[in-house]
């Protein structure tokens, strides 16, 4: 099958003219369009897969009910099946022996195609800004979490630790970043000096802008006025319920450096598995496309990559290479691990095609 393309990310840059052969679930060439040549079928874009750093669950699976190696390959089999081609699977605050379970699952898990590390969002969280985490767990950096990201760091796997600053501490923070942690500051109501103080330690990114944060005001501006002030890469949530549309174009106009934005997912079990799910002994339901706990309070989202990618379009106005590169190009900045791009034998779950419409367009 030959596709030609409006867009194609090569690995370094974006070009125009180009077409893919695909055959036998992969990628057998890609080459400029000879004169008069008809494809098969024609792409808004091609590039290679997106990249997410926050996956809490995918196809019915909890990583926080089932800290498994097979529970990690469900999850990213899951993901990669609807265009994220690489994922960090996501364990949210728990007891210590449920993190390093996890630990274990990782470094047993490393070298499946598609996993991209760990990501730990808590437990060194500020209870008040917990959302749908639970706070028992809550506190200052842990042996367990030193142990934990020493030894994934020590095997070369990425690791993400999301912290309240002012839980954590300045000394936590250096700390983790010497393992060689990527230290993102979320779940916080940290000032703006407590923030600047952790982004002077190592800090290098912020998790969910906006969510489990204080809002800002004109005499202060917290952790929130302080992370789009600053020069750190920040995750947001483009689901629609999350972050209104508008906020998200004032943090994307705001931040003084480009290609320092990326989108998260945040997903929980219910993408590609049933309606609702239990995590801390409670069910949690989608209604009316947003997932809620009891309360009634926002548990997670019900959105993948490439939904989010389109939303970053549609909605918000931003042109579809940027949008791209939110999803597939900055998330690897973020890790510090090269830019994807395309080659020749490459795994169809490693490419994504988008139509027109911005949805997924099948390669085979």
């Amino acid at each position: 099958m030959l596709i030609a393309a409006d867009l194609v990310w090569t690995g370094d840059r974006f070009e125009r003219g180009l077409g893919v052969e695909t055959a036998g679930g992969h990628l057998r060439a890609l080459r400029p369009l000879a004169p008069g040549e008809i494809p098969d079928r024609h792409a808004a874009l091609i590039g290679p897969a997106l990249s997410d750093l926050q996956v809490n669950g995918s196809g019915g699976v909890m990583l926080n009910s089932d800290p498994t190696p097979e529970a990690i390959a469900h999850i990213v089999a899951t993901q990669r099946a609807r265009g994220t081609g690489w994922v960090m699977p996501t364990l949210i605050t728990c007891e210590p022996e449920r993190m390093r379970r996890a630990g274990k699952a990782a470094a047993s898990a490393w070298g499946l195609p598609g996993f991209l590390g760990l990501h730990l969002e808590g437990p060194h969280l500020n209870p008040d800004r917990r959302g749908t985490h639970s706070a028992g767990p809550m506190g200052p950096l842990s042996e367990t979490t030193r142990a934990v990201v020493r030894d994934l760091r020590a095997q070369g796997i990425p690791v993400m630790v999301t912290l309240a600053p002012e839980i954590a501490g300045p000394e936590a923070v250096r700390e983790l970043a010497a393992m060689g942690a990527v230290v993102s500051g979320g779940h916080s109501a940290a000032t703006a000096e407590q923030t600047r103080a952790a982004l002077d330690a190592g800090m290098s990114c912020f998790t969910h802008l906006y969510n489990a944060m204080p809002p800002m005001t004109s005499r202060g501006p917290g952790i929130l006025g302080a992370a789009i002030n600053s020069d750190a890469h920040a995750g947001i949530i483009a689901d629609g319920h999350h972050v209104s549309w508008e906020m998200v174009a004032l943090a994307l106009r705001a931040r003084p450096l480009p290609d320092r934005m990326f989108l998260v997912s945040d997903a929980m079990a219910t993408i590609g598995g049933p309606d609702q799910f239990e995590l801390y002994g409670e069910i949690i339901r989608l209604r009316d496309g947003a997932l809620v706990n009891a309360a009634g309070a926002l548990a997670g989202a019900h959105v993948d990559l490439v939904t989010s990618l389109r939303n970053m379009v549609t909605h918000v106005g931003v042109p579809l290479s940027e949008a791209y590169a939110m999803a597939a190009l900055v998330p690897r900045d973020v890790m510090g691990l090269p830019r994807p791009g395309l080659r020749e034998g490459q795994p169809l779950a490693e490419v994504l095609a988008l139509d027109a419409a911005l949805e997924r367009l099948p390669l085979e």
